[in-house]
């Protein structure tokens, strides 16, 4: 239902898809699918689109309002009310759980570097005339010589990663 008035109004105002996609800051390709019913634009999007064709979200949706009453209004503040509280807390749960995924990483990159200070460098005394403590002692100057090289860069996205998503006040 969407997909079909969606067209029908987008054409009824003499817009291309292009043109649409242009105002919702989004790729023909994304107007197609909606259009054909591959997919749908999430709430959001759903509003920008309403607002751009100048036609409510529920005539979108397939809804016929003949007459607003004032508790129509009121049912509909409070679901969007909802919906927004709703978006909100996965928003604020998201950027909490990527908060502490990089003191994690930031915390395993700090203790990973500690243990190679302390053991100094292990393979340079390994005794490679054994082919099954080589392979060994290959592996774990191959994962130092990378980490050595790759942590510091890592090290730093990561703290800035920690700093952009602390919660703001």
């Amino acid at each position: 239902m969407l997909n079909e008035n969606m067209k029908a109004i987008r054409k009824s105002k003499g817009l291309s898809q292009a043109e649409l996609a242009i105002q919702l800051n989004v790729v023909r390709q994304t107007i197609s699918k909606w259009e054909q019913g591959l997919s749908v634009p999430d709430s959001n999007m759903l509003i920008s689109i309403s607002e751009v064709l100048e036609t409510p979200v529920s005539t979108l949706l397939g809804e016929t309002v003949i007459e607003t009453k004032v508790d129509d209004l009121k049912a509909i503040s409070e679901k969007l009310e909802i919906i927004n509280l709703q978006l909100a807390q996965r928003k604020d749960t998201r950027r909490k759980t990527l908060h502490w995924l990089l003191i994690s990483l930031c915390a395993a990159i700090v203790t990973i570097s500690a243990v190679l200070i302390v053991v100094n460098s292990p393979y340079l005394g390994w005794d490679y005339s054994d082919p099954e403590t080589s392979v060994v002692g290959v592996a774990v100057h191959a994962f130092e010589w990378l980490f050595v090289r790759l942590a510091p860069i890592t090290l730093i996205g990561v703290v800035i990663g920690i700093f952009l998503t602390r919660k703001r006040v």
